[in-house]
């Protein structure tokens, strides 16, 4: 990295590496310091982003509100492919990366900066996320990773810099480290990095513990269009807004809690809690409404490649061929997904009890227990034999 470097912008959250990388920059490089914030549905934490941030020394501090260019632009592709990393992880983190790495190089553009500076480890796949989204739109950009480069070694040794240099902190920063947008809520360290302990209660944000959620289940109904979702209960609502409407209703059913061990892109197996409410019910929903709305081999040839797109994302690649080109299959594949779902959410779980759709597959004159006369049962003896003929072979030739 270059020590010429008179401006930089950096991805600032506020939290404590970003803050002691704000100082950092500014000691080691003797450059100004820009910072970028992006609003992605954190809530309340922005509050105040931007005056820590110039009391800190940053020369000036941008603040983005890109919740619905990050709902509509990159969730909800995200969901119409239905990818899930690993099973389970609904890639809430993996998401926002390339969209604060683009913003980063609008702002560097007008900024006229040398480079973009991130938190990310050098442990961690953020690092990855972040500077294939700079390769891949600004390479000319230098990129700084303090991670990669200081003698801080440990959070310990944030918070005893941060301390040193007035930099203030909350007491979850200090604790875990944190990520939270729209889509999702995660949480690592602390109690969490042996994997046989149980999360502690500072873990528990979005969502209620399922215990303490209603002991009444709640039914709603949400209705997409061509694989996206438009209006929950009847009500039209913007992309950002649906999910913000969705986080507090599954919140408060304790629905869409994670706690598991995955595989980073690095190398290295990590523990991680994630709450994702929103983004629960309408992975959920969705997969629900395709039941009717797909064909079965494009159903099942979308599946096959739903573990390389979750990959590409994971791993950082949004702006890359192959995720580009999977996005078009997955776009196409849900031209006719367009219904609606009833769901029942209840202590953590979120169960799918009735679905509908003007493109529906589903034939009830088919799939009757009842007497029809579109299906001859005799048929299906033929078919039996058919599929039987390679089988026998097989048995024969193989004793």
């Amino acid at each position: 990295m270059p020590k010429a470097v008179k401006k930089v912008v950096l991805a600032y959250s506020g939290g404590l590496d970003t803050s002691v990388i704000l100082k950092w920059l500014q000691e080691e490089y003797r450059c100004e310091v820009v910072t970028l914030t992006c609003d992605l549905g954190q809530e309340e934490e922005l509050a105040g982003i931007d005056r820590k941030a110039l009391a800190t020394g940053a020369v000036k501090a941008h603040i983005e509100d890109v919740r619905e260019e990050f709902a509509r632009d990159f969730i909800f592709p995200l969901l119409r492919s239905g990818a899930v990393y690993e099973n389970r992880y609904l890639l809430g983190t993996s998401i926002a990366r390339p969209l604060i790495g683009k913003k980063l190089v609008a702002v560097a553009r007008a900024e006229k900066a040398d480079a973009i500076a991130h938190g990310a480890t050098g442990k961690g796949n953020d690092q990855v996320r972040f500077e294939l989204t700079v390769n891949a739109l600004a390479p000319d950009l230098a990129v700084i990773a303090p991670w990669r480069l200081w003698r801080l070694k440990s959070r310990a040794d944030l918070t005893a810099f941060a301390e040193r240099h007035g930099i203030p902190l909350t007491s979850a920063s200090r604790r875990y480290s944190m990520d939270r947008n729209m889509l999702h809520l995660s949480f690592e360290g602390a109690e969490l990095e042996d994997p046989w302990n149980e999360p502690g209660p500072g873990t528990y944000v979005m969502t209620v513990p399922p215990e303490k959620a209603p002991d009444l289940p709640e039914f709603l109904e949400i209705e997409y269009l061509a694989g996206d979702p438009v209006a929950v209960n009847g009500q039209r609502l913007s992309p950002a807004a649906l999910m913000k409407t969705l986080n507090g209703t599954g919140g408060r059913h304790g629905v869409g809690r994670v706690d598991m061990v995955e595989n980073r892109f690095v190398g290295m197996k990590a523990r991680g809690v994630y709450e994702t409410p929103a983004g629960t019910i309408l992975h959920a929903a969705h997969r629900d409404l395709e039941g009717i709305c797909l064909d079965r081999e494009v159903m099942h040839l979308r599946a096959a490649l739903i573990p390389r797109y979750a990959a590409a994302v994971y791993n950082g690649f949004w702006f890359s061929p192959e995720r580009e080109t999977l996005q078009a299959f997955m776009d196409k594949s849900q031209e006719r997904v367009s219904g609606t779902v009833r769901l029942k959410l209840y202590k953590g779980s979120v169960l799918p009890v009735g679905r509908q759709s003007p493109h529906s597959l589903f034939r009830l004159d088919l799939a009757t227990f009842e007497r029809d006369d579109v299906y001859d049962q005799a048929d299906a003896g033929g078919f039996i034999r058919l599929n039987g003929l390679r089988i026998q072979g097989y048995k024969k030739e193989n004793g």
